[in-house]
């Protein structure tokens, strides 16, 4: 029998130990010998005696330090793209194997019998939309990440290579270069990035996604339709991308108003830019000749009029391509989109014809195209080409990803404050009840009268949030409608918090009730437990408002509602988080089932599971029956952005994945998969589980010592040096505690100290409580047959593996002055209550014992991971106790340490 099938890890062992090689002849190379003698005794000292290690490293000076540091991080990364291109080769094999997600996904549509108008009803609903935040949890530099990319590249082309030809150059003088090269990058940052840096960032992965991965996921999905008997429009738009990158407002002084335009303006520049790429294309292949092949007297008309309004177009394009009318049509197409960038950069006004005002009207030239194809011999180019041009344009239109705005609830309330007492209307606003100003907002609404003037007297932190208003509207007239479609509002805690947003829109013309008009939707965004359990309420509340009621259903009846996962985690813990979220769903489902309106959830998932992310595919199957009924949207952030998208294989994975899950969810999960008398037995028990999890983890939240402890025993007071993102990571004016700590830093802490509180901590105490309460067997059904259980805890599985209370030890121990280290004594205890409890439910002996493969390459990475931890908490000492500002090339050495230990655990915060 082969090698590779006793151990499947061989390869990508192999590799490994190969880059590792390579990255010792750069060490030797770069820095000398006695670098790398250094790496390999620290290694092998710290598998054989940690605490000699442990002591070795703590004498070390800082540049060696750094040195060390920067050797174990680099090799993390070398590792963690080795990893990404194998299970890239794996993914290939399972398509051969197994098919793709949409194929399986399929084929239980399929045995399920579903009805093809039930198909086509669902298909026509899909609206799934990955939304790329700027929140700041991706520690490598982009410079870092491209020389990553070319490694994995490297390796790939090798590979292929070999299966062709089964032999191949290889390729460790371009990898030796490369690794030179990484070497010699800075991997910190050296300035904090601004809101447009940030948007830049996020359009290097759209813009690869643009060119292959979603292009493949959309095909892939027509023809699974098509297989099931349902024809598709190539111009649906069941894919596409967000962004709140220069619209998140809320915490970040950063995003202005005029950031928002200049990040439209760069989108645009890149949206352009590949959508020429897609009609260079259509110029190489479509080269369908008048003399052989009729034309649609609809694209002949359409050719003419253009050029008659394009008379700038180049003489020899018009005499070269006189017979070819598909290839003279998309050099018109070319010109308009080359007047449009012209236009958008010099303000000038659109002109209907020779430029593009968003991207119906481009959408419809291709169509013209396609149509005139399919009636004239050409149905297969017709149905390929320009099919997958028109799918591709219409998922990311000339602006890239569409633009959510964000901001905090009570900002609108101030702007609003200032405009009543103008007016006389009320004494004071801020005094008024949250039922009061829920009355006086609606009867706002109703009226006709202008609340404000355009040099209404307000404050210039209410011009500035007064002023979003009107640069939405300028933006959608500049850009086209499709840029920014739904306003957030932060912090949801009642009616009157949304209505304060509609009535601010409605003085910057964005709506109009009388019309019925509404530019723009609103999307509370629950944040807390308690905001959750009442969003059902809230929404009923809303959706009863007439006034409301008719703006939505200028929206096509469509309603959106944002989950806030990191937030409530914070707070309550994970248990009590997750099962709050689920709850919150069923309510809102039926909510916005009596009222007969269409429920889009939001799901701020974050990144890492302790901010309440997790497996994409496993967590939209999990959610209630019917809360998924086609339209989802889910951020995405920080290193899962580079970790999902960097490839353009796992690329293609992750999108096919999520429409895959979506349209078996909206199919096939319309009704409770076990009786509903398992469920309620099953809820009353995860209420027992959620109330001790609470108590559990507010008992450790609300102990006077936690902040002081936390601040000592973990390195986020270097989260701001790091510069990897442009939100100050505290909440405005919320002191030196914990209670105004975002929930990156909050995990990012934890992480890097390894005790990932926030994936676990309560979990033990709420299974604990069910089984003293006699529920025990229910635990077990649970976890047998109900997916939402079975993830939650394969999720918390995963991170009490990550955590290594061993290494948290040295952190506590060296860094926590006494009377604050008995934290730590309840940290520990949770965690082994919580492996306890999880062990006697699952029935393994050790935790990811189903997934062998994670669980050692886990026990692999803590071999390298443990000196950067010893480095780290060395120069954590040496930081604290430096007087006045401490030793730039001391805070250079500790950021090091954090860069590779984030790259070894592959997150941040």
């Amino acid at each position: 029998m082969p090698s590779h099938h006793a151990d499947p890890d061989a390869p990508l062992r192999a590799d490994i130990r190969r880059l590792g090689t390579l990255l010792g002849q750069t060490l030797v190379r770069q820095e000398g010998q006695a670098l790398l003698t250094q790496v390999e005794e620290v290694r092998a000292q710290v598998r054989a005696e940690p605490d000699a290690a442990a002591d070795r490293l703590a004498q070390v000076d800082v540049v060696t330090g750094t040195k060390l540091a920067r050797a174990f991080s680099t090799y993390f990364h070398l590792a963690n793209i080795t990893e990404q291109v194998h299970r890239a080769r794996e993914l290939r094999r399972q398509r051969v194997d197994r098919g793709g997600w949409l194929e399986r996904a399929a084929r239980l549509i399929a045995e399920r019998g579903v009805p093809a108008d039930e198909i086509a009803a669902a298909a026509g609903r899909l609206a799934i939309r990955p939304v790329f935040t700027a929140h700041p949890t991706e520690a490598a530099r982009r410079s870092i990440l491209a020389k990553l990319r070319a490694v994995a590249d490297e390796l790939d082309a090798e590979a292929t290579a070999r299966a062709m030809y089964g032999a191949a150059t290889p390729a460790d003088p371009r990898l030796a270069e490369l690794i030179d090269l990484l070497w010699q990058t800075d991997e910190l940052r050296l300035d904090r990035p601004d809101p447009t840096d940030e948007a830049r960032n996020a359009i290097y992965y759209l813009t690869d996604l643009y060119a292959d991965a979603a292009p493949r996921v959309l095909t892939d999905l027509a023809d699974t339709l098509r297989d099931l008997g349902v024809p598709t429009a190539p111009a649906a738009r069941p894919l596409t991308f967000g962004t709140w990158i220069g619209g998140d407002r809320d915490g970040n002084p950063y995003v202005t108003p005029a950031v928002t335009r200049d990040v439209l303006l760069i989108q645009h520049e890149h949206g352009i830019r590949a959508a020429e790429a897609v009609l260079d294309d259509l110029i190489s292949e479509v080269s369908v000749s008048r003399q052989l092949r009729g034309v649609s007297l609809d694209l002949s008309a359409s050719l003419a009029a253009d050029l008659d309004r394009l008379p700038e177009l180049d003489e020899r394009f018009r005499r070269v391509n006189a017979e070819e009318p598909y290839r003279l049509k998309v050099r018109c197409i070319k010109l308009k989109l080359a007047n449009t960038r012209s236009r958008l950069r010099d303000g000038t006004p659109h002109v209907a014809g020779r430029d593009y005002l968003g991207t119906a009207d481009l959408i419809a030239d291709l169509e013209l195209m396609r149509a005139s194809l399919a009636r004239n011999a050409g149905q297969l180019p017709a149905a390929g080409r320009l099919a997958r041009a028109i799918r591709t344009v219409a998922a990311f239109g000339l602006h890239v990803a569409t633009m959510d705005v964000r901001e905090h609830a009570e900002a609108h309330h101030a702007v609003l404050a200032q405009l009543f007492e103008r007016v006389g209307e009320v004494a004071s606003y801020a005094a008024l009840s949250r039922a009061q100003r829920r009355e006086l907002l609606a009867r706002e609404l109703d009226s006709r009268r202008p609340l404000s003037t355009m040099d209404a007297p307000l404050t210039d932190a209410a011009r500035r949030t007064f002023t979003v208003f009107r640069t939405i509207r300028e933006a959608q007239e500049r850009f086209g409608p499709d840029v920014i479609e739904s306003y957030i509002v932060s912090m949801t805690l009642g009616v009157d918090d949304v209505l304060a947003a509609v009535v601010l829109a409605r003085e910057a013309g964005l709506v109009d009730v009388h019309s019925g008009q509404s530019r723009v939707g609103f999307v509370p965004l629950l944040e807390t437990p308690a905001e959750l359990d009442a969003g059902g309420e809230l929404l009923d509340d809303l959706l009863s408002l007439p006034a409301y009621r008719a703006l939505l259903r200028s929206r096509g009846d469509l309603q959106e509602v944002m989950l806030g996962y990191s937030d409530s985690n914070k707070e309550a813990g994970i248990t009590t988080s997750q099962w709050a979220i689920h709850r919150a769903q069923r309510s809102l489902r039926d909510v916005a089932a009596k009222h007969r309106v269409r429920l889009r959830l939001f799901h701020g998932r974050g990144g890492t599971v302790g901010r309440g992310g997790g497996p994409t595919h496993e967590s939209i199957l999990a959610q209630p029956y019917g809360t998924l009924d086609g339209a989802i949207k889910v951020t995405e952030q920080g290193e899962v952005i580079s970790d999902k998208y960097t490839l353009p294989v796992l690329a293609r994975e992750n999108l096919e994945l999520t429409v895959a899950a979506v349209l078996q969810a909206t199919l096939l999960h319309t009704t409770p998969r076990q009786p509903l008398e398992d469920l309620a037995r099953w809820d009353a028990a995860m209420n027992v589980v959620s109330a001790a999890a609470f108590r559990a983890y507010r008992g450790l939240v609300e102990d006077p010592d936690l902040p002081g402890y936390f601040w000592a025993a973990t390195p986020t007071e270097l989260l701001g040096a790091l510069n990897i993102g442009s939100r100050p990571a505290k909440r405005p004016d919320s002191g030196a505690g914990l209670a105004g700590l975002r929930a990156i830093p909050w995990v990012f802490g934890w992480t890097q100290s390894r005790q990932i509180v926030p994936g676990w901590f309560g979990v033990g105490s709420g299974l604990a409580a069910a089984r003293e309460a006699g529920l025990g067997g229910e635990l077990a059904d649970m976890h047998k047959r109900w997916q939402f259980f079975q993830t939650f805890l394969s999720n918390v599985e995963m991170t009490l593996n990550k955590t290594d209370l061993g290494i948290a030890a040295r952190y506590v121990e060296t860094l926590v002055p006494q009377p604050l280290r008995h934290v730590f004594a309840t940290i520990r205890e949770e965690y082994d209550r919580t492996v306890a409890q999880v062990l006697a439910i699952t029935g393994e002996s050790g935790t990811l014992e189903r997934q062998p493969v994670l669980r050692r390459t886990l026990a692999v990475r803590d071999t390298y991971l443990e000196p950067l931890h010893h480095l780290q908490v060395a120069l954590l000492a040496q930081y604290r106790m430096s007087s006045g500002r401490p030793d730039a090339a001391l805070q250079r050495a500790l950021l090091t340490t954090v860069n590779g230990i984030a790259a070894g655990m592959r997150n941040t915060g």
